[in-house]
């Protein structure tokens, strides 16, 4: 406690990065919109937005072809565990020319086909719609996140000083299966700037990566280039990927690829941002 201009005791602001700086940004707010996507970011907005504001908290998922369908599941399964307020909706981003030629504004459009979806769910609710960046999120190339906050989203995890190594912490502390869940952006992120973005090079990415997670490798990405994949895992999975390369390449090829290649590099996630001018 700390003493107020009257003399009287008040309660000293939360830590940044703290669940207490998070659970009062979320009261805040009143009623929010959770854009839910199943990773750890936004499952933990969403799990204590419910805690904090029940029914007045409302978990929303994106459904588009750049959306794998096991994560929509996931949305669905975990929201269905909390007992939290869930529904889809249908996001067009795909029918947009400036989305589909896939320059580096392209995730500008994605979260703006976003909000156009949200932000009447929002109105009727009398809400916020809230997204799950956090503080790491800034320091990356990502337009969305201009999109989203020209329309009125508003990042909880920022404003409670949130990195994602807290996300992780905090959500492990809460019992989420997701604290460790491994990074996994739209499936349009794996196709290089300039290469269109169509439904079966999506469904392409998506049959390739769902067939290495079954061999299980948790943590990837198929990059598309083409008839080549180029896989990333990261280094400590190198050499179980060549170990089994059989059955990486028949899951590769079954998907639609001609050939695999292993990206001795590892695991980096953006990885094609690094390619954009500064």
């Amino acid at each position: 406690m700390a003493p107020g201009h009257n003399g009287a005791m008040t309660a000293a602001p939360a830590p940044p990065g703290s669940l207490d700086a998070l659970r009062a940004r979320l009261r805040s707010l009143g009623s929010v919109v959770v854009a839910l996507s199943g990773g750890a970011d936004s499952a933990l907005v969403a799990r204590v937005a419910h805690l904090e504001l029940g029914d007045r908290a409302l978990a929303v998922t994106a459904v588009s072809p750049s959306l794998a369908g096991e994560e929509r599941d996931a949305c669905r399964d975990l929201t269905g565990a909390w007992g939290m307020r869930w529904q889809e909706v249908e996001t067009t981003e795909l029918d947009n020319p400036d989305y589909a030629r896939n320059d580096g504004d392209r995730c500008y459009w994605c979260k703006d086909a976003l909000m156009d979806a949200l932000v009447p769910l929002a109105e009727a609710e009398g809400a916020t719609v809230v997204l799950g960046v956090n503080v790491d999120d800034l320091a990356d190339h990502r337009p969305g996140q201009k999109a989203a906050a020209e329309r009125g989203a508003v990042f909880p995890l920022v404003d409670a000083g949130f990195t994602k190594a807290r996300v992780r912490a905090v959500s492990k502390d809460l019992g989420l299966v997701t604290w460790d869940k491994p990074a996994a952006a739209c499936l349009a992120s794996r196709l290089p700037y300039g290469t269109p973005v169509t439904l079966g090079r999506l469904q392409t990415v998506e049959r390739a990566e769902a067939g290495l997670r079954a061999l299980g490798f948790r943590a990837l990405r198929v990059r598309h280039h083409g008839e080549v994949a180029r896989i990333e895992v990261p280094e400590a999975d190198l050499e179980a990927v060549v170990a089994r390369r059989a059955e990486v390449v028949a899951a590769v090829e079954a998907a639609g690829y001609r050939w695999a290649t292993l990206d001795l590099a590892g695991l980096r996630s953006g990885g094609f941002n690094q390619l954009l001018e500064p």
